[in-house]
């Protein structure tokens, strides 16, 4: 999977392939935010068909997930898991086991789904 987080290079990518938000990084101490897309080169011809219902799902899973519907995100995962080539497998897994965190230490009111990472 090939990661994107320029977005001047977002419209280029998005002309010739499916492009996925991630996640949204606050990068501290300076409080930047960027946002991390993945392209997903390869669709399996049969599944062609299915790709702007999978896009919307996936979409609805990162919307659900800001705003902590965490049933719908898991649902959504249960269909989500083993699309795209397997390819986003991995961070499907990773939202999981974060919601699953989530559900049994709440985050706080302050959250609002941004990873923060520190620059040294």
């Amino acid at each position: 999977m090939n990661i994107i987080i320029d977005p001047e290079q977002l419209a280029e990518y998005q002309e010739k392939y499916t492009v996925l938000e991630l996640d949204t990084f606050r990068i501290l101490p300076e409080n930047k935010q960027v946002k991390a897309y993945c392209v997903v080169e390869t669709i399996p011809i049969m599944e062609m068909q299915l790709t702007e219902s999978k896009r919307n799902l996936h979409n609805g899973l990162l919307e659900n997930y800001r705003q902590r519907n965490w049933d719908y995100c898991h649902q959504a995962l249960d269909h989500l898991i083993g699309s795209w080539s397997n390819e986003l497998d991995s961070f499907y897994e990773d939202v999981r086991n974060r919601i699953n965190v989530y559900m049994e230490n709440d985050p706080g009111d302050m959250w609002d789904g941004i990873i923060e990472k520190h620059t040294a």
